[in-house]
């Protein structure tokens, strides 16, 4: 059974609405709160329905949503520990800074897909999705101290893993992630490229000496 896409984002966005609401536990009040997400969600689902496809399996309805309240719990509580590091970092003015871009490439394809990603890093505080290349299919993420750029990635690629599944993308999450590119301060014409295991000592005593200057 298909049915329109942009109908089922709706309902999807009321159902999300629901979880993040938080009503009381009582048939009335949980009813009041999706008929709300519905009145919100399917106009915007309509408005922004060229960025689905035409229609969507009923099943795979079934299949987005947990990952679709996987992906806001995660994001939450992200974006809470984010909070918590930018508020030290500016009552704590000693804490090293070091800005960063980081040329994230991503394994999402569908424009809602990554749009909710590149949304949700800008969202995110100490983070914000500067471009997006299209030949590479990668963001341009910039970040208030990237040291240690892993650390950056690793939400980005869970919110990936779950957006893989929710917007049914061709790739899969058991699938190995792009490496990301390191751009040093100055933006030189050619990045230096680092696995998403870190970076080797070399670059690390190279990023030490900067600091020092």
């Amino acid at each position: 059974m298909k049915i329109r896409r942009w109908l089922a984002a709706g309902l999807l966005f009321a159902g999300v609405w629901v979880f993040v609401e938080g009503p009381a536990l009582r048939p009335r009040s949980v009813l009041a709160t999706f008929i709300i997400g519905l009145a919100v969600g399917l106009p915007l689902a309509y408005v922004f329905r060229r960025l689905y496809s035409e229609t969507v399996k009923v099943g795979g309805i079934l299949i987005a949503l947990p990952y679709s309240l996987l992906y806001i719990s995660y994001f939450l509580k992200e974006v809470v520990i984010a909070n918590i590091d930018v508020a030290y970092r500016v009552l704590a003015p000693n804490m090293p800074l070091r800005p960063q871009v980081i040329l994230v490439p991503l394994r999402v394809e569908t424009e809602v897909g990554i749009t909710t990603i590149s949304n949700s890093i800008t969202i995110t505080p100490g983070t914000i999705t500067l471009d997006h290349d299209p030949e590479e299919n990668a963001l341009y993420v910039h970040a208030i101290d990237g040291r240690h750029p892993e650390e950056i990635v690793e939400p980005i690629r869970q919110w990936e893993d779950y957006a893989l599944v929710i917007f049914d993308e061709e790739a899969a999450p058991s699938e190995p992630a792009p490496e990301i590119t390191v751009h040093p301060p100055g933006h030189p014409p050619e990045p230096k490229t680092v696995p998403e295991g870190g970076l080797t000592e070399i670059d690390r005593d190279d990023q030490g000496e900067d600091t020092d200057d």
